[in-house]
């Protein structure tokens, strides 16, 4: 079957020349559209300079030692995608490094430092297993009460020494069946960055601008990866409302409130009783009036709601939905739970820096939930320029291939050289401030359910 390109005849101009540059040409390509060639006097930022500038560079390496580069060009990603993006509509401050600003702005808000094999926030562990390291992420309170479930183990022991006992494929099965966050360290291998299928049928393409038909966005996601792509759709024009449970509200509300408010200011907030049947109704009702949902949750937990992606597309001509998850919505993979940072160490990150470096680290911080919230956002908008009708999905371990991938060196020995280079390129400035970021921070975010009663009533929905 023929992959589905929904800017197939569109011709964008991003003309840029460096990793950046290509890379949203690239990102444009994939998704049908033609981009200008490049302009001998538009130079991207050095990706060692991106890396450095971004605030990534500080968050990797061990404690107490040197700050370390990234020998694949990450943020140039982001910048790429955060260009191919603007190449599609108006509203982004798409300055050079404010993709990559995006990668490192939780780091800051939260004053977060390196610590090696441990992840910066705190919740990520790359561990020696029986033959090789793996990453267990447990972010989540009750993950550490699976821990002995996992290892076997009553507890009482050093965990991280039982770990040393067992197998890495023991240990991944084991994590998947109980629903913990896991990766096994090994080279990379690339893979495509979306999946795409036309589920619906759609309108007429769209103008760049949406003031003309300003689409209606339900953000169902949390933490970072879909509310900042519901923040960019917000920029580009979309009117966002942000959906959260009553009884399990966004986690990231708990802090640091200037990086919650970054990603949510401006958004409706709408808080349901998804425990409930009345509760359930409402939410697919607010969803019948929706143009691009974004969701992060298993499709299963979805259906058990009544809800299926692929019958709400069939609904009604131009709608778009977004699916974002760990390793995908197919097979077993759509159980799997993947974070930012054991999403980097699968996707061969961790492999790459030991062979550069000689250390085993994680790279950077949840690097995956930025990229990916970035790629998910030029999804979204290629599709509601392209009339929607699609059901796009994106998973953290597929954006985090994909951009690993791209621009790779080939032999240890090419990365070795790059390394080295590019961190001497990246201490060649004594002094590198952040880059801007691609939109302008609101105040503050709404507080829980503020909108709830405004958003169902402007809606013409009944009440609970």
């Amino acid at each position: 079957m023929a992959p589905v390109r929904p800017l197939a005849g569109l011709r964008v101009a991003s003309g840029g020349r460096g990793h950046a540059s290509d890379y949203a040409r690239s990102l444009l390509a994939s998704l049908g559209a033609e981009s200008d060639s490049p302009c001998d006097d538009e130079a991207d930022e050095h990706p060692a300079l991106a890396w450095r500038r971004s605030g990534l560079m500080a968050l990797t390496g061990r404690a107490g030692g040197a700050a370390r580069m990234c020998p694949v060009p990450l943020t140039s990603c982001a910048d790429g995608a955060l260009a191919a993006l603007a190449a599609l509509g108006d509203g982004l401050r798409a300055a050079p490094g404010s993709g990559a600003t995006l990668m490192g702005v939780r780091a800051r808000f939260a004053g977060l430092a390196r610590q090696g094999a441990t992840s910066p926030g705190g919740t990520c562990r790359l561990l020696a297993c029986g033959d090789g390291h793996i990453a267990i992420n447990l972010a989540r309170p009750d993950d550490w009460t699976m821990v002995p479930a996992w290892l076997e183990y009553d507890g009482d022991a050093d965990w991280a020494a039982r770990v040393a006992e067992l197998p890495a494929a023991l240990l991944l099965e084991r994590a998947r069946l109980l629903g913990l966050a896991a990766a096994v360290s090994a080279a990379p291998t690339p893979r495509s960055w979306l999946e795409l299928k036309l589920h619906g049928t759609p309108k007429a393409p769209r103008p760049r601008c949406a003031n003309a038909e300003r689409p209606l966005v339900v953000d169902l996601s949390s933490l970072w990866a879909g509310p900042l792509c519901g923040q960019l759709l917000r920029e580009l024009g979309a009117h966002v409302v942000k959906v959260e449970s009553s009884a399990r509200p966004d986690g990231a509300r708990r802090g640091p409130a200037a990086f919650f408010d970054l990603l949510n200011a401006g958004k409706a907030s709408v808080q349901l009783d998804l425990a409930s049947p009345a509760g359930r109704d409402q939410l697919r009702q607010l969803l019948d009036r929706a143009d691009i949902v974004i969701e992060a949750s298993r499709p299963r937990a979805l259906r058990q709601m009544g809800i299926d992606a692929e019958i709400w597309l069939s609904g009604r001509r131009g709608r778009s939905w977004l699916s974002i998850t760990g390793h995908g919505r197919q097979g077993d993979a759509a159980e799997w739970v993947a974070f930012g940072d054991d999403a980097g160490v699968g996707a061969g990150l961790s492999e790459l820096m030991h062979r550069a470096t000689g250390e085993r680290l994680i790279c950077g911080d949840a690097i995956g939930d930025p990229l990916t919230g970035l790629h998910a956002a030029l999804a979204a908008w290629a599709s509601w320029r392209a009339g929607g009708g699609h059901l796009l999905a994106l998973s953290l371990d597929a954006v985090l291939r994909h951009c690993v991938s791209f621009g790779a060196p080939r032999s240890d020995d090419a990365l070795h050289d790059r390394h080295a280079r590019w961190t001497r390129v990246a201490k060649s400035r004594r002094n590198i401030a952040p880059a801007p970021l691609c939109f302008a921070p609101q105040s503050r975010a709404r507080p829980l359910g503020a909108d709830t009663a405004a958003v169902l009533s402007d809606l013409g929905l009944r009440a609970a």
